[in-house]
């Protein structure tokens, strides 16, 4: 039997914010606020996930200075026009000298037009071989691409992940699942109108679903347009409860287990 203050953990309302890019500029005024608020509403995980090799040093700064926040290495497919191939081995670099929870945020964006996508499929590969390499998971940037994401992971088959913004149908989420991908839900099915995540997220397994809030983008409703923020995951989690039918507690227990199951991290780490 557990004890007293080892069962008190386990019942708190804590949360991983899956996928928050805490260093971004939009949150250089009041990056502390911002911190302070989200820890004392539960969010006590955030993976900070880089975008190129030139924002490694802000994501490894912002990981240094609060704690709970973990970082991701990785090159994302919408800046395709300022990496370079030598940026892989900027890479390796850095996993080596801080070790990633995941390696992203990689991926597809076919819904951007002026992106090749023969350039950001050979970062994809590239990089999903570097996940195999290290045994890692990804985070994976997807729009307008998922069946094309899915024919990569089953050649390279890396060590799961998450679908980060997932909005796919429930075919393409069963293939994610298949290849041991959560699937990240944030602000966007909060809105009324979002009939198909809201479907989805009411339907697909508990099991396969972690809360992220993609900061400072993918605002929830009550925000408007305005700047996210990961202290809004609560919330989130709040509706996704609601959708489910069920209490928030049991949506905090499950996605916060999914999320650090994914990642390997012990009850320590929250």
């Amino acid at each position: 039997m557990p004890a007293a203050d080892e069962t008190a953990s386990l019942r708190a309302p804590f949360f991983i914010d899956t996928h928050c890019h805490l260093d971004a500029a939009e949150f250089d005024a009041d990056r502390d606020a911002v911190y302070a608020a989200a820890a004392a509403g539960g969010v006590t995980t955030l993976v900070v996930p880089a975008v190129s090799r030139d924002n490694f040093a802000a994501v490894a700064a912002t990981c240094e200075r609060y704690e709970g926040c973990l970082p991701a290495w990785g090159l994302h497919p919408m800046y395709i026009g300022v990496h370079r191939p030598e940026h892989l081995a900027d890479l390796r670099a850095q996993i080596e000298a801080q070790r990633p929870v995941a390696i992203g945020e990689i991926g597809l964006d076919l819904f951007v037009r002026d992106l090749d996508s023969a350039t950001q499929e050979y970062f994809l590969v590239e990089q999903l071989k570097i996940a195999k390499e290290y045994d890692l998971p990804v985070l994976l940037h997807c729009r307008k691409a998922n069946d094309e994401l899915l024919k990569h992971l089953r050649k390279i088959k890396v060590r799961g992940g998450i679908a980060h913004a997932f909005n796919g149908s429930p075919q393409q989420a069963d293939e994610f699942m298949k290849l041991g991908f959560k699937l990240g839900f944030g602000g966007a099915f909060t809105w009324p109108r979002a009939n198909n995540l809201r479907r989805l997220a009411v339907e697909l397994p508990l099991d396969a679903i972690v809360l992220e809030t993609d900061s400072p983008d993918i605002p929830p409703v009550w925000i408007g347009r305005g700047r996210n923020a990961p202290g809004e995951l609560p919330r989130i989690a709040q509706t996704l409860a609601e959708l489910r039918g069920l209490d928030l507690d049991a949506v905090a227990q499950a996605t916060t287990r999914n999320a650090r199951d994914l990642f390997g991290l012990d009850q320590g780490r929250l």
